[in-house]
């Protein structure tokens, strides 16, 4: 087995499912936080920070994983190793 086949076997099975499922949960936390803030919003709560504090958190995760398969990809292309998508 070649070095770039086993790489892209590490990367098909592990590395880009892992930052799909890591990005998918940003936004389950993020959506979590905006159902949160408009039912608190909407009954007149104080507890609308809490959904605030979510959806920010949510967006920070989203961008972290958008970030590490940007500089995943970054490091491919300057050490010149082809890495698929999927």
């Amino acid at each position: 087995m070649s070095p770039q086949s086993l790489i892209d076997l590490f990367n098909r099975t592990l590395v880009n499912p892992l930052l799909a499922l890591l990005f998918a949960v940003g936004l389950v936390i993020f959506l979590w936080g905006l159902v949160e803030f408009l039912w608190n919003l909407s009954r007149g709560s104080h507890d609308a920070d809490k959904g605030k504090q979510h959806m920010l958190w949510g967006l920070v995760g989203m961008f972290v994983m958008s970030s590490a398969f940007a500089i995943i990809r970054l490091i491919a292309e300057v050490v010149q190793v082809r890495i698929p998508y999927s």
